[in-house]
């Protein structure tokens, strides 16, 4: 396929070669009246010239229009590379700025899950112990301690290990005892329950162990009647933020009757949070702090989806995004 320069030296040859065949045209014209003379020579002559002068003047005027069309797209072409310059500089700067964010991110997910990666070690050796497989609680406290920042851990699990392969069943029965009392402070029910269900199968005759399945209902209980208290007094004292956190975790221990009956006050509080998230979105626009509105707009569209002001507020966010961008260079 030919490109545009070809079409255009095609055409300037054209145009060219029409301007030599009038210039010869003149030339023989002109020629013919020196060599023949008649009374209308002189009305031939100028005849002749002004016809050449207007195909000229039409070849000329072709190429001055090619020309400056090819100029006019230069034109648009050097706007268009401005254009594509400016979103490439923008997609840089927004993958600079994601490439910051995942590396905070990765740098507060390590520190976040350090203690629950110690908790979840301690839990698979003492699964082994429990199951009396000493040898695989050796390797893993072995592979353990070969990561620097675990070896104050594989000390203290490996003299745990040592203390329960030297007891007796009793003794065992108590420490396990012992491990499931420290998940249940930390209301980590699901693996209380397991780890009481292993015990009872090891030790079905201790009446301290099958006792343990009350225990784990009373500390549930117990965990529920904090929360009901707390939520009411966040409730009664206008904390929005408190009452909304103290309801995630609540809704893990409510039947659907009681569920119901905090119905109401939950969505005054959902309503209230979401009314107080819209002053702080609206503030921060009108004070032109962009960071403080992009950060409030994306907080309603996570929590609030389904929201109004959610719908809203996503279809300004690139207008938010690029002001941040602007007051950030």
């Amino acid at each position: 396929m030919d490109s545009g320069n070809d079409t255009f030296l095609r055409r300037f040859k054209w145009h060219l070669a029409i301007i030599c065949v009038a210039i010869a045209i003149v030339a023989g014209l002109a020629l013919f009246t020196d060599v023949f003379q008649t009374p209308q020579t002189d009305l031939l002559r100028w005849l002749t010239f002004l016809l050449g002068a207007l195909v000229f003047l039409s070849a000329l005027m072709a190429i001055l229009s090619r020309v400056f069309k090819i100029l006019d797209a230069m034109r648009d072409n050097s706007a268009k590379l401005e254009g594509v310059t400016a979103a490439l500089e923008k997609i840089c700067a927004e993958l600079t700025q994601i490439n910051h964010s995942t590396r905070v991110s990765e740098a507060a997910k390590a520190i976040a899950f350090r203690d629950a990666d110690r908790q979840s070690l301690r839990e698979a050796v003492f699964d082994k112990l429990q199951q009396q497989d000493f040898g695989a609680a050796d390797e893993i406290i072995a592979e353990i301690s070969r990561r620097p920042e675990y070896k104050d851990l594989a000390e203290q699990l490996r003299a745990q290990a040592e203390r329960y392969h030297k007891s007796t069943d009793l003794e065992r029965a108590n420490q396990v005892i012992a491990h499931i009392e420290r998940l249940l402070f930390d209301c980590q029910w699901t693996k209380a329950s397991k780890q009481i269900e292993a015990l009872i199968k090891a030790h079905p005759d201790n009446e301290k162990v099958k006792g343990m399945r009350q225990v784990l209902l009373d500390k549930k209980q117990e965990r529920k009647r904090i929360l009901l208290a707390a939520w009411d007094d966040a409730v009664k004292n206008r904390e929005t933020d408190r009452s909304l956190e103290i309801l995630k975790e609540l809704d893990f221990y409510l039947t659907p009757n009681e569920a119901l009956a905090l119905q109401e006050a939950a969505r005054d509080a959902f309503r209230t949070k979401l009314h107080n998230l819209g002053v702080q979105f609206a503030i921060a626009v009108t004070e032109k702090q962009w960071s403080s509105a992009l950060d409030t707009g994306q907080q309603i569209i996570s929590d609030f989806p389904n929201s109004r002001m959610s719908e809203e507020i996503r279809t300004k966010l690139e207008v938010l995004r690029q002001n941040v961008q602007l007051h950030a260079n």
